[in-house]
């Protein structure tokens, strides 16, 4: 089984990465890869394709491949709520939750992930446009194999842009580094709070795979949801599996994390989540219609998500 994931040096989708790597699809008789396909709409584009088998990725993108959710399904959450992260440059001082540090300024986020940003800035107040904020992707992240959050980070510190939207692990290595500071934390309390559900890293899988093969879709839910609970109970387990795939700094802070994360590690994905995702996506302009729960989720796996049955 293929899974693509759009950044690999990340926590955003380390669920996913850390279930293959702790052994926990093995154990569901599942031989699992991680392939990384940068940006999120080429690995939604794969899973089309029939290139790969699931997308641990945001869930809203998956509408860059299949419109108006026709052909996907979500099949559970890696973490619960938008988990990118909006980090400035250390010397603008900017305060906690003031948006208005971004007018003027040139954002460094990637295709798709962007949106979220955008969604962010309208709901509080800030017009793009008006207010000439640029937003873009950062110089250099658009090769194979590059991570984007790291990539952002490095671009921060070398003044290429004067900010970014990406994930805990960029934003940990530009705060440690001091040349970043942390502006909006949505999963946190920052920011209009109807963007917590504007997305969420999920794991997500074609209908055809659903029908064909419900056994195996099943046992990568229940590899997921024994992955978070594992590493609710030890986060140290982060920096083991880490340890394979990471740079080494990257590994030293990934532990810390995935601590912070713990809270946020829950499967479900609720009526209230799918409305709001779909709302925001129709403001992006992205959805037309108006899908139900179960166009969006495969439900029937839902009393898998709390553990039931693992």
């Amino acid at each position: 089984m293929k899974i693509a994931v759009p950044d690999l040096i990340s926590n955003s989708y380390f669920p996913a990465v850390a279930a293959v790597e702790l052994g926990m699809f093995a154990r569901e008789n599942i031989d699992a890869s991680i392939e990384m396909i940068f940006p999120v709409d080429k690995s939604y584009a794969a899973l089309r394709d029939g290139e790969v088998d699931l997308v641990a990725g945001s869930a809203h993108s998956a509408l860059s491949a299949f419109p108006e959710w026709n052909g996907v399904k979500l099949i559970c959450a890696q973490g619960q709520g938008m988990y990118w992260f909006l980090v400035m440059r250390a010397d603008l001082a900017a305060q906690k939750g003031d948006l208005s540090v971004v007018k003027g300024r040139r954002i460094g986020a990637a295709p798709w992930v962007e949106m979220g940003l955008r969604g962010l800035l309208t709901a509080g107040g800030i017009d793009p446009v008006r207010d000439e904020v640029s937003i873009a992707p950062v110089p250099g992240a658009v090769g194979a194999g590059v991570n984007f959050g790291l990539t952002a980070a490095k671009a921060l510190e070398a003044g290429q842009i004067d900010g970014f939207w990406a994930n805990g692990m960029g934003t940990e290595v530009a705060v440690t580094r001091s040349v970043g500071t942390v502006v909006v934390d949505v999963r946190r309390g920052d920011g209009p709070a109807e963007a917590f559900n504007y997305t969420m890293a999920s794991i997500a899988a074609t209908d055809r795979m659903i029908a064909d093969q419900p056994d195996r879709v099943a046992a990568s839910v229940r590899a997921i949801v024994a992955t978070q609970e594992a590493l609710r109970k030890d986060p140290s387990l982060a920096t083991e599996v880490a340890r394979k795939v990471f740079p080494e700094q990257e590994a030293g802070l990934i532990a810390e994390l995935v601590r912070r994360d713990g809270p946020f590690y829950d499967a479900a994905i609720s009526q209230d989540f799918v409305d709001e995702m779909n709302a925001f996506c129709r403001r992006m302009g992205i959805l037309k219609g108006h899908p139900s729960y179960t166009d969006v989720v495969a439900s029937q796996f839902s009393s898998l998500w709390a553990g039931k049955g693992a």
